[in-house]
């Protein structure tokens, strides 16, 4: 068995950066920056739990074993556009280049945010790493586009999974601002919350096995079922997709 340095003292937990962040994003949607920020305020144990549940997973102990870098296979779209159409690899190179995001940008966010960050052993580095460059994996996956609903009911998603108190704090704002002309977003928001309920645990799987399946094959593999249908609602700063 991969042998697992002891974990790190427990985060304290900073309410006010959060709220403070928490201001700036809803000014600012499109500030990624600030998404990180409020998560690693307010993550506490959760990172340490999740990694824990990881580790006891045979697969977690092979990507560890191999130091897998998930970042680098993400961000080589020529290798991920030679892969068969309709794969998650090939869907998944699509949809970045029509976003106009890379892996990179999501891992430069993310440094930028961390202020509070601590050193820490290489394999937690790994998986942190990792369960960051998931993200726009799992909006394909999912079938949740980069919109502001899409983007609010994956984070339900994912704290479904994860029950980091951080990402739950982002998604209740979300849903408490959907009101009004918005409150249809209620449904989708909580709808999230419960796939991510039954579907497998995604933080644990071979993503790079992952990526050369047939999409329709790892939404079933993964108990996520059939993408959901909505309006996107694009923010102002949010890019023109390329046709």
């Amino acid at each position: 068995m991969h042998e697992i340095a002891p974990p790190p003292p427990r985060k304290r937990v900073q309410p006010l950066r959060a709220l403070r962040a928490i201001r700036e994003l809803i000014r600012n949607p499109d500030d990624t920056a600030k998404v990180f920020d409020i998560i690693d305020a307010l993550s506490g144990n959760a990172g340490e739990r999740t990694f824990q549940r990881f580790v006891r997973l045979p697969e977690g102990q092979r990507i560890l074993t191999e130091q897998r870098n998930l970042l680098a296979t993400l961000d080589d779209h020529e290798s991920l556009k030679r892969l068969p159409a309709g794969t998650l690899g090939r869907v998944y190179a699509d949809f970045v280049e029509r976003e106009q995001i890379t892996g990179q940008g999501l891992a430069d966010a993310s440094m930028t945010a961390e202020r509070s960050r601590r050193a820490l052993d290489p394999d937690r580095e790994l998986f942190y790493a990792r369960l960051r460059d998931m993200h726009d994996l799992w909006h394909v996956a999912t079938g949740y586009s980069r919109d502001l609903l899409g983007e609010a009911a994956l984070l339900a998603f994912s704290y479904a999974q994860t029950r980091n108190r951080g990402v739950g704090f982002i998604v209740a704002v979300a849903w408490l601002r959907a009101k009004g002309d918005f409150a249809y977003a209620r449904p989708l928001i909580v709808e999230g919350y419960r796939r991510g309920k039954r579907a497998a645990w995604l933080p644990g799987q071979d993503w790079e096995w992952l990526l050369t399946q047939p999409l329709a094959a790892v939404r079933e593999r993964l108990g996520l079922g059939d993408p959901p249908m909505y309006e996107q609602q694009r923010s102002a700063g949010a890019p023109v997709l390329a046709s």
